[in-house]
C-alpha cells in the first residue's frame, strides 16, 4: 500500500483547509484510514480515522472542527479542517490499517500545515 497526502499550506487562525490522501496499490487489505499530526517538539498525535464501515472518531482536540470523510471509487480519504487554530500547526501524516491489524502499517509523506494568529 502506498500513500499520498496533498493539500496543506498556511493559513489564518479561523480559516480552513482540506487535506487528501490517496491510497495505492493492495487497497482491499485496509481496513482503516487515518490522520495523525506532529507539531514541531510534540509527540505524534492520532487525529482521526474513518474504518471501511464508515465509522469515523475524533481526538478531542479537533472533534467539531474536523472531518474525515472518503471517495471509496478514487480510494481517496480527506480531512476537512475548519476553524484552524495556531494549535493546529503541524505535520500531517494520513497512516493506513490493514484488517486483523490494530496499529497504522502505511503513512503517507507529511505535509505542513501552518496556522498563523
Amino acid at each position: 500500500v502506498q500513500l499520498q497526502a496533498s493539500g496543506g499550506g498556511l493559513v489564518q487562525a479561523g480559516g480552513s483547509l482540506t487535506l487528501s490522501c490517496e491510497a495505492s496499490g493492495n487497497v482491499r487489505s485496509i481496513n482503516e484510514r487515518g490522520w495523525y499530526r506532529q507539531a514541531p517538539g510534540q509527540q505524534h498525535e492520532w487525529v482521526a480515522t474513518l474504518t471501511t464501515a464508515g465509522i469515523t472518531r475524533y481526538a478531542d482536540a479537533v472533534k467539531g472542527r474536523f472531518t474525515i470523510s472518503r471517495d471509496i471509487a478514487k480510494n481517496m480519504v480527506y480531512l476537512q479542517m475548519n476553524s484552524l487554530k495556531p494549535d493546529d500547526t503541524a505535520v500531517y501524516y494520513c497512516s493506513a490499517t490493514l484488517r486483523l491489524t490494530n496499529r497504522p502499517a502505511f503513512w503517507g509523506q507529511g505535509t505542513l500545515v501552518t496556522v498563523s494568529s
